[in-house]
């Protein structure tokens, strides 16, 4: 009986869908005591996926490898007492997972990183869009009104990002890819996360969540990557949005609740926070009537900073390398630790 690897990535966004490639790569890296199974079923891949339909239900009874977005109850039900390892194509990982894989053995890795470098491209695009104005020239555009007046007026709504204040929240990996960028542009980084001794890049003040405050005191830039937990959910609230400079830039890409929206456009209409660019809400899709849809000082972006064609390639090589690993009895990349949630 070969051994089974079953693979449930027929997303039903296109970008998220695997190619044929994937699962010929897999195919071709396997050994012949194995079989790899793809599932044609459409599975979501929406924040920490969905899965489990009756066909991946069906293929997942003996198999000792999952591999989808998240991992439904349905997959490992059918597949306990075989399944080994279970790996996410989704970098986010569900709340629930620690009670649902309990102690059945079975490690779970996901894509942390295999987004980081589209995310902090789109991260730094955002302070530059409200550093040097184009939410504003992009509203002119749209009047056709010739803004130049407004954009050389004193005191100067244009600012650089060298010599600026930034933090980031979270320096896992695609916190490192956004602090390095900021560093390269001049920026000063301050970089919180909550195991210190993983260190930090060249560059990058480091402080603890105990620490968080002083982090945060004075800051032109705020951008959240940290993963969604227990014990950051709702995190940032009004005491740390109130130590930001006057007039600072937030962004949000990592899960909408480790920020507080209510305190947020609090924070705008104060004018304590200047703009903010958001790719992660609450709730998603983002509600009709939100008052983010029409702040003149929002940018809303529908959860799509991770996008990019070389996606594909990032994860076929972390797939394939954590396969080799698994083969060999070696330590997988991106194990999940259950406790911390990510």
């Amino acid at each position: 009986m070969p051994r089974r690897l079953v693979v449930d990535l027929a997303a039903t966004r296109p970008i998220w869908c695997a190619p044929e490639s994937f699962v010929a790569a897999l195919r071709s890296a396997g050994p012949p005591d194995w079989e790899v199974v793809p599932v044609s079923a459409a599975v979501s891949s929406d924040g920490d996926g969905s899965g489990g339909s009756a066909e991946a239900v069906a293929v997942a009874g003996g198999a000792e490898v999952y591999i989808g977005y998240g991992l439904p109850p349905a997959i490992l039900d059918a597949a306990r007492g075989t399944l080994r390892w279970a790996h996410s194509a989704a970098a986010g990982v569900s709340a629930s997972l620690g009670a649902l894989l309990g102690s059945s053995g079975v490690v779970f890795t996901n894509s942390a990183g295999v987004h980081a470098e589209p995310m902090a491209e789109w991260a730094v695009g955002a302070v530059l869009h409200f550093f040097r104005g184009f939410d504003r020239v992009v509203r002119a555009q749209a009047e056709a009104r010739w803004a130049k007046d407004e954009l050389t007026a004193l005191p100067t709504l244009m600012r650089e990002v060298a010599g600026a204040t930034a933090v980031v929240f979270g320096l896992g990996g695609i916190g490192t890819a956004v602090a390095r960028r900021l560093v390269a542009l001049g920026a000063r980084v301050r970089g919180v996360r909550r195991r210190p001794e993983l260190g930090a890049p060249a560059g990058v003040t480091l402080y603890g969540p105990d620490r968080c405050a002083d982090a945060l005191a004075g800051a032109d830039v705020l951008v959240v990557a940290a993963p969604l937990t227990d014990g950051t959910r709702g995190v940032l609230g009004t005491a740390e949005l109130t130590g930001l400079a006057p007039g600072a830039v937030v962004v949000h890409l990592s899960r909408g609740k480790v920020l507080d929206e209510a305190v947020l456009l609090a924070a705008l209409a104060s004018g304590r926070v200047g703009a903010a660019a958001l790719d992660v809400y609450a709730e998603e899709p983002l509600p009709a009537g939100h008052p983010f849809w029409t702040h003149p000082r929002v940018l809303v972006c529908p959860h799509v900073s991770g996008v990019s064609p070389r996606f594909w390639e990032r994860e076929q090589e972390l797939v394939l390398d954590n396969w080799t690993r698994y083969r060999a009895g070696r330590e997988l990349r991106n194990r999940v630790d259950l406790v911390a949630g990510y």
